[in-house]
C-alpha cells in the first residue's frame, strides 16, 4: 500500500508541474535578421509618348491673275502663229491672260512711240525701229531663267535692241530676220517672151532690170514695171550698192555723195516716166507697202523683203508663177538690208517679272521653230538657223524664195549691217523718204531735197542728245 501510495504521489507531482509550465510566459521568439538593400535610385520617369497630331497643309493662295497686252503687226499669218503659242503659254500659265492687239504697221511706226514717250505703252510690242524706241524697252535679263540660253541664240541681234552704253541687256526677242529684195512675176516675163535677167547673171543692174521689166509690161499691158515700198529702209540697200556712204568720218549721216545722188535720180527718173507707181511713194504719206499691186498683178517687179513669203503663199496661190531674185547691183555692192521684227517687253509694264516668262517661253527653240514654220521665216535665232526649220508650206516657190533670200545674207555689204545697226536709222531713212517723194510731185529739186533731208536729220540727232 505504501509503495503504492508514492507512485500516486509522484505522478501527481509532475501532472502538476506541467500544468504550472503551461501557465507560465512564453520565451520570445527572436526577430529574424534581414539584411539591408543599398538603396536605388528611382526609375526616371519616362516623357509621355507625343500625341500624332494630323496637321493638314494650308491650301496655297491662289496666284494673282495678270493680264498682259501686246501690240503686234502682221504681214501674212504671223497673228495666227502667235496666237497658237500664246494659247499654249496661257494653259501653262493659266493665272496669265495675253491679249493680242493687231495694229496697222503705220500704228507701230507712228503711233505707238507717241504712246512710250507719254508713259501708255502696252507691256509688250512688236516693233522694227530699235535704236530709237530702245530707250523704252525692259531689261528682262533678271528675270530670265538662263540668259546664256540668251545669250547663246540671240546674241548678234541682242546689241540691236540695246540702249546706248548698255552691252549686257536682254530687252527682247527677234520674231524673224528679214533681208530685201526684190521679186518678180515670172509668168508675164514668159508671156511677153522676154528671158528674166538674172537666170544669166546674179550681177543684174537696177538699171538693166528696168528696161527688162518696162519692156515685159509693155508687151503684157501690166501697169506697171516696178514698185517698191514707200520708206527710206527698202531703198537704203539700192543706195548703198551704187556707192552712198550714208556715214561721215565723224560718224554722223551724210547725204550728199554721188552714189546716193545716183540712186535717187533713177528713182526720180522712174516715177517721173511711169516706171513705177506714183500713188506709192507720192501719194501717201508715212510708211506704205506696194504688195497689192505685185499680188493684183500690176507690177512686173516688185522691191520689198523676206517678210512678204507669206503673204504671197497665201493670196497668189497659182495665180500666178512669183520668184525671189538676188539683189540688183550697183558699182558699190549687189546688197540689200538686214533687218527684222522683235518682240520687246516696255519697261512702263506693272508686271515685269510676267513678261520676261511670257518672252523667254516664246524664246525656247520648240516654240520659236513652231512660229517659223508657220509663217516662212528666217529665224532671228543661231541654233535654229544651224538646224534649219521644216516650213510649213507645200507651196515649191516660197521655198525657192527662202533659199534666194538665206543666200542673200551672205552677201549683205558691211554698210548695210552698220546702218541697221545704227541708232538712229529710222531719222535718216525717214528724211529720205519723205524729201523725195516732194521732188517726184515737183515740190523739190534733188539739191533742195538732199539740203533739207541732211538739215532734218541734223535738228533729229540734236533733238535726241546725239549731236551738238
Amino acid at each position: 500500500m505504501k509503495k503504492k501510495n508514492i507512485f500516486t504521489m509522484l505522478v501527481t507531482l509532475m501532472v502538476v508541474a506541467l500544468i504550472i509550465a503551461s501557465c507560465a510566459p512564453a520565451a520570445p521568439t527572436p526577430e529574424p535578421v534581414v539584411e539591408e538593400q543599398p538603396t536605388k535610385a528611382p526609375e526616371p520617369t519616362k516623357a509621355p509618348e507625343p500625341t500624332a497630331v494630323v496637321v493638314e497643309e494650308p491650301e496655297p493662295e491662289p496666284l494673282e491673275d495678270v493680264e498682259l497686252r501686246m501690240t503686234w503687226y502682221t504681214d501674212g499669218n504671223e497673228d495666227v502663229a502667235m496666237q497658237a503659242l500664246l494659247d499654249k503659254f496661257e494653259a501653262e500659265y493659266p493665272n496669265i491672260k495675253v491679249t493680242l492687239d493687231n495694229v496697222a504697221y503705220n500704228v507701230i511706226l507712228e503711233q505707238l512711240p507717241v504712246q512710250l514717250e507719254a508713259g501708255q505703252g502696252p507691256d509688250l510690242a512688236r516693233v522694227t525701229q530699235f535704236g530709237i524706241l530702245s530707250k523704252y524697252f525692259l531689261d528682262i535679263k533678271p528675270y530670265v531663267a538662263d540668259p546664256g540660253y540668251w545669250e547663246e541664240n540671240f546674241g548678234p541681234f541682242l546689241a540691236w535692241m540695246r540702249p546706248t552704253g548698255d552691252t549686257e541687256g536682254i530687252y527682247g526677242m527677234m520674231t524673224q530676220l528679214t533681208v530685201t529684195g526684190p521679186y518678180i512675176n515670172r509668168t508675164l516675163f514668159e508671156q511677153a517672151g522676154v528671158a528674166v535677167p538674172s537666170d544669166a547673171s546674179e550681177s543684174v543692174t537696177w538699171e538693166e532690170w528696168a528696161e527688162a521689166t518696162r519692156q515685159v509690161a509693155e508687151a503684157t499691158e501690166t501697169d506697171f514695171a516696178m514698185t517698191m515700198d514707200r520708206t527710206g529702209h527698202r531703198l537704203a540697200g539700192p543706195l548703198i550698192s551704187n556707192g552712198a556712204k550714208f556715214l561721215g568720218e565723224d560718224g554722223f549721216p551724210v547725204m550728199d555723195d554721188e552714189g546716193f545722188r545716183k540712186m535717187s535720180q533713177l528713182m526720180i527718173d522712174w516715177h517721173a516716166d511711169g516706171t513705177m507707181p506714183m500713188d506709192v511713194w507720192a501719194g501717201a504719206t508715212g510708211y506704205l507697202p506696194a504688195a497689192d499691186f505685185f499680188i493684183n498683178g500690176q507690177a512686173v517687179l516688185y522691191m520689198s523683203g523676206s517678210w512678204q513669203i507669206g503673204q504671197f503663199n497665201e493670196k497668189i496661190g497659182d495665180a500666178f508663177d512669183w520668184e525671189a531674185v538676188p539683189n540688183p547691183c550697183g558699182p558699190a555692192a549687189c546688197t540689200g538690208m538686214p533687218g527684222g521684227a522683235g518682240l520687246v517687253g516696255i519697261k512702263t509694264t506693272q508686271h515685269p517679272e510676267e513678261v520676261a516668262m511670257l518672252l523667254d517661253f516664246l524664246a525656247q527653240e520648240e516654240n520659236l521653230a513652231e512660229f517659223s514654220a508657220k509663217t516662212l521665216f528666217i529665224p532671228g535665232h543661231l541654233g535654229l538657223a544651224g538646224k534649219g526649220v521644216e516650213y510649213q508650206t507645200d507651196v515649191q516657190q516660197s521655198k525657192d524664195a527662202l533659199n534666194v533670200f538665206v543666200a542673200q545674207v551672205g552677201k549683205l555689204d558691211p554698210l548695210a549691217y552698220t546702218m541697221q545697226a545704227y541708232m538712229y536709222n529710222t531719222i535718216v531713212f525717214n528724211a529720205i523718204r519723205d524729201r523725195l517723194s516732194q521732188v517726184f510731185v515737183g515740190e523739190l529739186t534733188l539739191d533742195q531735197a538732199i539740203e533739207r533731208m541732211q538739215q532734218e536729220i541734223d535738228d533729229g540727232l540734236i533733238a535726241a542728245g546725239a549731236k551738238k
